[in-house]
């Protein structure tokens, strides 16, 4: 991948992230190898824009050089790579993984070891921001690689990135996405009981929104999730929250392992399974609002959006 050739890129995982990022790699001129979802509409997508579709992860490590994956969680990567017609049963010397999913930090470690043992490279670089930074080509990463390797693949990362964070060796993108993910579902379940507490309190919503925007406790995800909520729509912030608590089980694992001291982590996953409990696990995330009031036994103030 020195010259300047583009490297043979396959993608695996369609959901609304990898449908912008396939369509920029082929933008920016990567022969790109694709397998179909259930829902082939991400597949046909980029059929049209020039992709080549194959039906298992096998097909696509045989027509590539480089294979970004970008699915759900640890099981669907282990599958992808280890399962039955995964891209190891290609036998392909050579082969680079990009992980961009957010994964467990000791399944990287099983599957980079898998990697490598095959003769190949393995890279974690998940992702920050949201489907829209994904269409523009704008995402962030986080990218775990050694200093070579990270050098090797940076062209494709730029693709469909504008800010590439290189943050250690192999594990530490992943490590680092999960306590960032930390920090946004604490916020974001943090806003959800200040939208409770406002409603029970008599405090109206805008009144809230125009203080908070206006002080220290700002932030982007307060004006994704409450910029939209203030108005009755909880679809602000998108990001889904049965994904959201995967993640923090995710984080809270690994810090329990160090061992880590403090419950905060705990007390955020708990507000998401409850919520995910309650029927909101296909929501997005603004509906802890919609959570928080049904615990509190009030019909929520707001409803969802377009």
């Amino acid at each position: 991948m020195t010259d300047a050739r583009k490297p043979k890129v396959g993608l695996i995982g369609l959901g609304m992230m990898g449908q912008g990022m396939g369509s920029n790699l082929l933008r920016k001129g990567f022969p790109l190898t694709v397998t179909a979802h259930r829902d082939r509409t991400g597949a046909d997508r980029l059929s049209k824009e020039g992709a080549t579709v194959v039906d298992t992860p096998r097909a696509v490590a045989e027509m590539s050089e480089v294979v970004i994956l970008c699915v759900p969680g640890s099981p669907q990567v282990e599958s992808v790579v280890m399962g039955t017609d995964g891209l190891l049963s290609a036998g392909r010397s050579g082969l680079t993984l990009i992980d961009c999913s957010t994964s467990e930090p000791s399944s990287t470690e099983r599957v980079s070891a898998a990697i490598i043992g095959a003769g190949g490279r393995f890279v974690d670089a998940p992702l920050a921001r949201t489907p829209v930074e994904a269409e523009a080509g704008r995402l962030n990463t986080m990218v775990g690689a050694d200093p070579q390797t990270f050098a090797a693949i940076r062209p494709v990362l730029e693709a469909f990135c504008e800010n590439i964070f290189h943050v250690g060796p192999i594990g530490a993108g992943h490590k680092l996405k999960l306590v960032n993910n930390f920090l946004a579902m604490g916020q974001a379940s943090l806003i959800a009981e200040a939208f409770e507490a406002c409603s029970a309190v008599g405090v109206p919503l805008d009144r809230l929104f125009e203080v908070i925007s206006a002080g220290g406790a700002n932030s982007g995800i307060f004006q994704m999730v409450a910029g939209s909520a203030k108005d009755g729509n909880l679809d602000g912030m998108r990001f889904g929250i049965a994904n959201a608590a995967k993640d923090l089980g995710y984080y809270t694992r690994m810090t329990d392992a160090v061992p880590l001291t403090g419950g905060l982590g705990h007390a955020v996953r708990r507000a998401l399974v409850e919520a995910r409990n309650l029927g909101f696990g296909e929501a997005l995330v603004g509906h802890l609002i919609a959570a928080q009031a049904r615990l509190n036994g009030r019909a929520a103030v707001a409803h969802t959006g377009s």
